[in-house]
């Protein structure tokens, strides 16, 4: 079974956070969902928040800051998770995809999550996230996945997170499972000058 990577990146501040849990959360049932051979790798954005500032500033990304976006683009998959602020995606979790390359995320799977303190933010996923990562050209999952501080509270609200956790999760391995494996560039046989100026390629 061909070994596989999926890139996190969590914009939670506090630390720890429920943005945190909840991405790992999401990697641990894709991981079980696409088998032990999966590699994942977090990025916590408070980490690098220094370096993509001053990314935006100079055009330029710090060591650090470059290792988590050749992580992002390498990966077979993306899980991206972000707290709401006034209704929307930080703006770290923003800054963090704007110093992306532009084709960076170009048909990459992707499961989108957030959290929050009300229900009534769940519309995030929706009219914020979704936007954003069809202008990045990727490909999220049907199912985004949204806790709110009531789903941490009780078992029966905990066990309903888990079942879209999972349902998210089997979403996005199954798309990363029917994504066809990175070839190389291809081969090209030299021609005789000859040839070429026959016409007889």
């Amino acid at each position: 079974m061909t070994a596989r990577t999926i890139a996190v990146v969590t914009a939670g501040l506090s630390q720890p956070s429920s943005t945190r849990l909840l991405a790992d959360r999401l990697a641990e049932a894709t991981r079980a969902a696409l088998g032990p051979e999966t590699t994942v790798e977090v990025i916590e954005l408070r980490e690098v928040a220094v370096d993509v500032t001053n990314n935006l500033l100079t055009g330029f990304p710090s060591p650090r800051l470059r290792k988590a976006i050749d992580t992002v683009t390498r990966a077979d998959a993306l899980i991206a998770v972000t707290p709401v602020f006034t209704a929307s995606y930080s703006g770290l979790f923003k800054s963090f995809f704007d110093v992306l390359d532009k084709e960076a995320l170009d048909g990459k799977p992707a499961l989108l999550a957030a959290t929050g303190g009300t229900e009534r933010h769940s519309l995030v996923l929706d009219f914020a996230l979704r936007p954003l990562f069809a202008y990045l050209r990727a490909t999220p999952v049907a199912t985004g996945v949204y806790a709110a501080s009531s789903d941490w509270g009780s078992v029966a609200a905990t066990g309903a997170l888990q079942q879209r956790v999972e349902r998210a999760a089997g979403e996005l391995a199954a798309l990363v499972s029917a994504a066809p494996e990175a070839v190389g560039e291809p081969e090209f046989a030299s021609v005789p000058f000859e040839q070429l100026l026959s016409g007889g390629v």
